[in-house]
């Protein structure tokens, strides 16, 4: 079952004294994010205003957040996640889908052989990484999320298909 709520920004590092604060926009255009309505926690139940944004670069900024007047208040919001509700955000075309959808979809080879199950989509940085299960168990695998690793995703059929990398590409 699809997620209720859609992570679409992430709160950083306190900047300064006065209570702003990094944001992380994960919107298809970053500086929209100041525009949604209602951004809330991740179970819907605080809700955060963003008074003002400024570029930082490509999607990070520097936001004033309704409530928030000083540093302390700013550290509070570390790490935590700005989300809306799944039918507050627009239409998604055909091929398109939110991250969040991944999670919980089985991992297939080309042939049809059961890999594991996507259990987070993390991003460093550098890109989204879908991190997957073995059904065996143990450590869970860590692959860069590009078309030519996934090349098919079935939403409806709840499956993704991998062609893992060469072992020379899982060393890097």
């Amino acid at each position: 079952m699809p997620p209720e709520h859609i992570l679409i920004g992430r709160f950083g590092a306190p900047h300064g004294v006065a209570g702003e604060i990094r944001l992380q926009s994960f919107t298809r255009e970053p500086p929209a994010i100041a525009t949604y309505q209602p951004l809330t926690d991740e179970s819907g139940t605080r809700l955060f205003k963003i008074l003002s944004l400024r570029p930082v670069k490509g999607n990070l900024f520097v936001a004033r957040i309704e409530g928030i007047g000083d540093r302390a208040g700013a550290a509070a919001l570390v790490h935590a996640g700005l989300y809306m509700r799944r039918e507050a955000l627009a239409d998604l075309r055909d091929d398109e889908f939110y991250l969040a959808d991944l999670i919980g979809l089985t991992v297939e080879t080309e042939a049809g052989e059961v890999f594991g199950k996507v259990v987070d989509v993390q991003n460093f940085g550098g890109g989204d990484i879908l991190e997957i299960a073995r059904p065996g168990g143990g450590e869970t695998i860590l692959w860069p999320f590009t078309k030519a690793i996934f090349p098919q995703i079935d939403l409806a059929a709840g499956r993704l298909i991998v062609v893992p990398p060469g072992e020379t590409e899982l060393s890097l």
